[in-house]
């Protein structure tokens, strides 16, 4: 690393959507502070990342923690001296209605989807605020802006994720600081595929009936979301702040 090399810290970095949100910023020379629960599955992606130089660092644990979510921006700051990119990207998705949804549900919920997005957002605004700004990118969901049926605690969680961005962004956009959220509608990720084999059903033929609904005649992956990221976090998106971007091929969600 240099003193020109830029920084992200990316939540959730082991999952699909998270390895490839990863890959694209070091593939464009950051280096990156990656976090998740599962350090196995964390350190895998760390070390794919690193086949070429040392590109990425691991650092895992519960952001349900806020010291943990503090600690990761400042891990990325001690390490490198700089951060100019963090990418919220951690979430889980609960089922139920609100008779279906136990205290402990709503709870671990907003703790890990939305408390802990605070508390990085909070942390890297206060860094960047005083170093010449930078870009966060929230991931929220088409189902936080159009709530489908049946998951109570998830929607209202992530239609909090959008409108906490856009009152960051509003707020901070005079710092230098852009702050927007991607929505993404149906991604073929692992998460997605143990939800449908947790239900009794095949994933693949699960993905392909599902993909006929979309417009676009397939669901999302990874990389279409990790270039809706990268691309806010650039320079190509520098007049777009306080917005939430919808990647969902058209789809709506009913």
């Amino acid at each position: 690393m240099t003193l020109e090399t830029k920084t992200v810290v990316v939540t959730g970095a082991a999952g699909g959507m998270g390895e490839a949100i990863c890959k694209r910023f070091a593939a464009h020379g950051y280096f990156v502070v990656a976090s998740d629960t599962n350090s196995d599955r964390l350190n895998e992606t760390t070390l794919e990342l690193n086949r070429s130089g040392q590109n990425a660092l691991a650092k895992a644990g519960d952001l349900r923690s806020k010291a943990y979510c503090e600690g990761l921006i400042d891990t990325a700051v001690g390490l490198t001296g700089r951060l100019d990119a963090l990418v919220n990207n951690a979430g889980i998705i609960t089922r139920g209605t609100v008779l279906e949804t136990t205290d402990e549900d709503w709870e671990r919920t907003f703790d890990i989807n939305l408390k802990a997005v605070f508390y990085t957002c909070r942390r890297a605004i206060s860094y960047m605020k005083e170093n010449g700004g930078g870009s966060i990118v929230n991931i929220s969901s088409t189902w936080g802006i159009h709530p489908g049926p049946s998951h109570a605690a998830y929607c209202t969680s992530k239609a909090a994720v959008a409108t906490f961005s856009k009152c960051l962004g509003r707020d901070h956009a005079g710092d230098g600081i852009r702050v927007n959220a991607i929505c993404p509608g149906e991604i073929d990720t692992p998460m997605l595929r143990s939800g449908f084999v947790h239900r009794g059903f095949d994933p693949d033929t699960a993905v392909a009936e599902l993909s006929k609904s979309n417009p676009l005649g397939r669901l999302g992956a990874p990389d279409d979301i990790a270039d809706a990221v990268y691309f806010l976090s650039s320079d190509a998106a520098r007049f777009i702040a306080g917005t939430t971007l919808e990647v969902a091929g058209a789809k709506a969600v009913y």
